[in-house]
């Protein structure tokens, strides 16, 4: 498969931070403090103003990447005529005095491998977007970088500062070290604090896999999958981000450039979703402190998404300094999408705690808050369950009655009839039957009984591969003759030559889409095996995963015809997906969990 534009990079992260790491060895993303502040290093979406912190040698190299394995942390091997050296990028993340250690500090180990090399570490960070540089000055023994707003950032390390401020080669023949930290200097011993910290946080990661529920069926892919899913909960609050980055275009000229770092209602459910399947529950109790804060607010709906600390105001505005990934613009900051309407939300929002009140593991009967709870956000679909909306695709200038969204008021329903059981509470469950029976006769306005299909909205002629869901909800029996055919509508529209899946084919307010989004192809796969077509469903996942990067990583779009990765990266919807698929097929083939 000839892949004309690919992400070179890896990531990193501790549930505080995330930092892009890419081939050539420099940061190339990382925001600091939060994952929706500026950019201290953003070399992604601009070369020259987005600063730089790299190492590199004096001489023309090639490198590699790789994962330390069953980890988080980031391995690059730099290769050059006269030798090759190692990077190890990390970030700390281990349990410390009954709590994580997970600070503001991004840790780089260089190690000589083979050979002698000269190199040269750049580390100038920036603030504002790029629209500064920060100022460096030696500080006893760091570097001490100030910008014009209050945030600080030092850099301790081993290596020369004279160096690293003129920009100097020098021989690597010891092991360096390079310990970048956020509002507070570094304090310890250099060389046996990153030795210990990387021990720790390679023992943490491993053991958080280990104690997962992880099926034979391409278990280094659901692996690495469930390891970026984790670190894209922003652990303080509980929220859980779509994506790192904003602004990486859905395909070139498209404009259709987009923040993504903040949390979508609709997103965390597919994410936790994932990660129940394989046994991690702590997410999703976390997760449900932050939607406790959002649902019990006065608020008579929801919006789409939040800021990470559950702020309702994310102005959308762009960045004309910037100039954006490949020169793509706009790059835009915030995201309009905060004040649509889309409705499908509250049934995520019940499903996705669900667990919490069926699975026995909780203790279900603690949570006081309960009644009050459930009664919110029943009251919010009561109030908007004959609505028009945006739907999932977020359509800014066209609203329909669309069948995803009343799917998941379906699905929202039938789980809060589900709570209303466990607590006992009868008025609840005839609020949630009459819902059932509403969103039911919505989704049947959108039947079209010529087609055999389920299309978009009611009255609409158009197909969605969202609509997919219906299956994998079991809002249609897998084994019935009316999911088969609608399987079979779909793939015959959407479904392209080289197995991947459009979201849909008609205009929206931007044109028509001209890339696959990744997630449809493995809802399709799930279809698949639902309807018990699983040897189709294997062969469609095992193609599916030629689309990831050099470290399994996947975008949130693929141009069908090169396989080029384009949108925001790594996309959790995308690793969402493939996690649901594997569960999926795994479930069909009844594999156990070890060999």
């Amino acid at each position: 498969m000839n892949k004309q534009h690919t992400y070179q990079s890896g990531i990193i992260g501790n549930c505080g931070y995330i930092a892009h790491i890419d081939l050539s060895t420099d940061v190339s993303w990382l925001c600091w403090p939060r994952f929706d502040s500026s950019f201290v290093f953003g070399s992604l979406l601009d070369k020259s103003k987005g600063g730089e912190f790299s190492i590199r040698p004096d001489v023309e190299f090639t490198s590699q990447q790789y994962y330390v394995e069953n980890t988080n942390v980031l391995r690059t091997e730099v290769s050059t005529a006269s030798g090759k050296y190692r990077i190890t990028d990390f970030a700390p993340r281990f349990r410390e005095n009954n709590q994580f250690f997970k600070p503001l500090i991004l840790i780089r180990k260089i190690e000589p491998l083979v050979g002698h090399n000269r190199i040269k570490v750049s580390c100038k960070p920036v603030s504002d977007y790029g629209a500064k540089e920060m100022v460096a000055k030696v500080n006893n023994n760091e570097l001490h970088f100030l910008g014009d707003t209050p945030s600080e950032m030092f850099l301790s390390t081993n290596v020369s500062l004279n160096y690293i401020l003129e920009e100097q080669y020098f021989v690597l023949n010891e092991t360096k070290y390079l310990i970048l930290s956020y509002g507070s200097k570094f304090e310890g011993a250099l060389e046996s604090c990153v030795e210990s910290y990387l021990r720790e946080t390679i023992t943490y990661w491993r053991t958080w896999i280990k104690h997962s529920s992880i099926a034979n069926f391409f278990q280094p892919f659901v692996i690495r999958s469930a390891l970026v899913l984790k670190i894209h909960q922003y652990e303080d609050t509980g929220a859980i981000i779509a994506a790192s980055t904003t602004s990486l275009p859905e395909f070139p000229g498209s404009t259709r450039n987009w923040d993504y770092r903040y949390c979508w209602l609709r997103d965390s459910f597919y994410v936790l979703t994932s990660l129940s399947h394989i046994g991690h529950f702590d997410e999703m109790e976390k997760y449900f402190n932050y939607l406790s804060d959002i649902s019990l607010a006065d608020d008579l709906r929801y919006q789409p998404l939040y800021s990470i600390s559950g702020e309702k105001n994310i102005p959308e505005f762009e960045l004309a300094h910037l100039t954006g990934y490949l020169g793509e613009q706009p790059v835009r900051v915030g995201n309009q999408a905060s004040e649509h309407i889309q409705n499908d939300i509250y049934g995520q929002v019940l499903i996705s705690m669900l667990p919490l009140y069926t699975d026995h593991r909780f203790v279900f009967s603690e949570r006081s808050d309960s009644p009050r709870w459930i009664d919110h956000v029943l009251t919010k679909i009561e109030r908007t369950i004959d609505e028009k909306d945006a739907g999932i695709w977020e359509f800014r200038n066209i609203a329909n009655v669309h069948c995803y969204s009343n799917l998941f008021q379906w699905a929202g329903a039938k789980a809060a009839l589900k709570m209303a059981k466990t607590i006992g509470n009868e008025a609840f469950e005839k609020r949630a039957e009459i819902l059932i029976e509403k969103a039911t006769q919505h989704i049947e306005a959108c039947y079209d009984p010529v087609r055999k299909v389920y299309t978009n909205a009611v009255g609409s002629p158009h197909l969605d591969a969202s609509t997919l869901q219906l299956i994998v909800m079991n809002y249609l029996d897998p084994n019935s003759q009316k999911a088969k055919d609608h399987l079979i509508c779909l793939e015959k529209e959407l479904k392209t030559e080289e197995g991947l899946f459009y979201r849909y084919l008609h205009q929206d307010d931007f044109g028509k889409p001209k890339t696959t989004f990744l997630i449809c192809a493995f809802w399709y796969v799930e279809a698949l095996a639902c309807v018990g077509r699983t040897e189709e469903a294997i062969k469609e996942f095992e193609n599916l995963i030629k689309y990831s990067n050099h470290l399994l990583l996947f975008s949130e779009d693929v141009d069908a015809k090169t396989g080029s990765q384009w949108g925001n990266f790594p996309q959790a919807y995308s690793h969402v997906g493939l996690m649901n698929a594997a569960y999926r097929i795994a479930i069909k083939l009844d594999r156990p969990l070890f060999l």
